[in-house]
This record gives C-alpha cells, structure tokens and sequence, in this order.
C-alpha cells in the first residue's frame, strides 16, 4: 500500500483484505536465522524429525513478524503499531499456506484500531491474536 489510512476511514467490523502466505523451507529457515532464533527445529530438517516434526517448522518472531506485516500492508506507511498480541497454534510448515484474515473489532477516540487477526494453514489456526495500531486522525 502506497498510502495510509486515517481514522477516518475505518469503521468496526472491517475486514482486512486477505493474504496468503506460501510456506516455503526458504521462508521458515530464512526467518529463524533473520531472528537469530538458531533452535535446530527451525532450519534442521533432521533436528525436526527427532522432536516428532515432518520437518523445520516457523518460530514465534518470524510469525510475529508476519501478523504486524499484515496489518501495516493494510493501514499503510503512516500508521503505527501500539500493541501485538498472539498465541500460536498449529505448526506452519514447509509446503503449506497461512491464510491471515483480519478485522477491525475496536476504535478508540484516540485514533487507534484493534484488529483481530487469524493465520490459519490446513491444520487449523497457527496464530490468533490482537493488533492496536495507530492511525493518522484527519486527511
């Protein structure tokens, strides 16, 4: 998104447009080392298979990081995250989606949102959680 969304625009009960994320072993491996996260079940396939995994699985930052892109996407280059929120679910895993819905369920006088947002992949729900952001008020 080239622009931002202010307050104004958003009303509660918006959804967020979709986004699909494909898993690839690049992503979830490329993720725990880009967090200095280096726990083997994250980028050794083997290590993986020894904690009873079909393979490397994304950890909590790289996920995190993926719930806040979601939201800034949608409220552009001007908004600011206040507050993040998630508990994890099932596990992502290479060659699976994480389909992230989100939706607007708060609005403060202060020019802040809550949004829920789910990622979901075919297991279930890999991550639900709320997401405060602040958006310019006016224009």
């Amino acid at each position: 998104m080239t622009t931002s969304l202010s307050f104004s625009d958003v009303s509660v009960g918006d959804e967020l447009p979709p986004l699909d994320v494909p898993l690839t072993a690049s992503i979830i491996v490329g993720g725990a080392l880009a967090s200095r996260d280096y726990t083997p079940v994250h980028h050794d396939r083997a290590a993986a298979n020894a904690a009873g995994m079909g393979d490397v699985f994304m950890n909590i930052l790289t996920t995190n990081g993926y719930v806040g892109r979601y939201v800034t996407d949608w409220a552009g280059t001007d908004a600011q995250i206040k507050g993040l929120a998630i508990k994890l679910g099932t596990p992502n895993l290479p060659g699976d989606t994480m389909k992230m819905r989100g939706k607007v369920t708060e609005a403060g006088a202060d020019g802040t949102v809550v949004v829920e947002v789910v990622g979901k992949n075919s297991w279930g729900n890999h991550v639900e959680g709320t997401v405060t952001v602040a958006l310019p008020v006016g224009g």
